[in-house]
């Protein structure tokens, strides 16, 4: 495993992080503690110690399977969680955008969690109207002061979203979680760097682009009810296929496991610290670390951001 200083914490994060939005039940598939903990073992032992929950991933669901996992060896790990929605049922959420909402949450992901603090607290995909509420950030502030949080990020709702990436550093902002893959490169036009001048960690999600670089699919394809993307219109998901496609056969190195290449390409602009790829099983995690040896198969116009 390789590993990166996330920004200005400081923090030394592996390059391949554990996203764990599918342990909330919402990918097609309800987890058990013992799936989880084998998932983690497997991670223990390549060397991963990021992870990336939501308050809102199941109420609280996932961050109860995480802290199950991870209880005997919490300080081996870096963990990011979220704050902002209640969960109320299957892709059913509520806004939860007050100070008095923001500090329950906290308390009850660190229950969930089962741990004293957190390494990151994230907004969660808030609108400028709230994201600049002062009292929500003063809430924020002071719990990193109790040391319940020790840093503070944002994940981003929008990709376009420079202004709220701007004003990281004045609201005690230090880690940005924006959406970076092959099919969506829009970072790359100002949030990256407004990320660098700032010296922002910055966790790229979705950099299978929610499977669709996970070279399993195909034009037609369709998915089971309970999974997000039985949701997604056929036409807008066959034209994303067919690019998908393209890029298999002109990028991708013959041999080379598509969503391993897509992982490596989401790591090569130097602004990204780590990508957070999710993962349903021991032999995912395996596969997805593998993908920070592969700095020589992308076409990297990048070279600087591996170490």
């Amino acid at each position: 495993m390789k590993y990166r200083r996330l920004g200005r914490t400081n923090l030394k994060v592996s390059v391949i992080g554990v996203g764990t939005w599918q342990f909330g039940g919402e990918w097609g598939k309800e987890f058990t503690q013992s799936e989880v903990d084998a998932i983690f073992d497997k991670a223990r032992a390549l060397g991963v110690n990021l992870i990336d929950t939501a308050e809102c991933y199941g109420d609280h669901t996932s961050e109860r399977l995480i802290g199950g996992a991870i209880h005997r060896d919490r300080t081996s790990w870096v963990v990011a969680t979220k704050f902002g929605h209640q969960f109320n049922g299957y892709l059913d959420r509520t806004d939860t955008r007050t100070p008095e909402s923001a500090r329950q949450e906290l308390e009850e992901s660190l229950r969930a969690l089962r741990t004293d603090y957190v390494d990151l607290w994230q907004y969660h995909s808030w609108g400028d109207d709230t994201f600049f509420n002062d009292d929500v950030m003063a809430v924020a502030l002071m719990a990193r002061d109790q040391g319940k949080v020790r840093h503070i990020g944002n994940s981003v709702g929008s990709n376009a979203n420079v202004g709220q990436i701007d004003a990281s550093t004045p609201r005690g902002i230090a880690v940005i979680q924006i959406i970076y893959n092959r099919l969506d490169r829009t970072p790359e036009k100002a949030s990256f760097a407004s990320c660098q001048r700032q010296d922002l960690g910055v966790l790229a999600r979705v950099p299978l682009a929610s499977g669709y670089l996970s070279g399993k699919y195909k034009p037609g394809a369709t998915f089971p009810d309970g999974d997000v993307r039985s949701r997604w219109k056929s036409g807008d998901l066959d034209r994303k296929l067919e690019e998908v496609q393209q890029i298999q056969q002109s990028e991708v190195p013959p041999g080379v496991p598509m969503a391993q290449w897509a992982l490596a390409w989401s790591l090569q602009h130097p602004a990204v610290t780590a990508s957070i790829p999710g993962v349903k099983s021991p032999d995912q995690m395996e596969s997805n670390a593998r993908a920070a040896d592969l700095r020589d198969m992308v076409r990297d116009d990048h070279p600087q951001a591996w170490k």
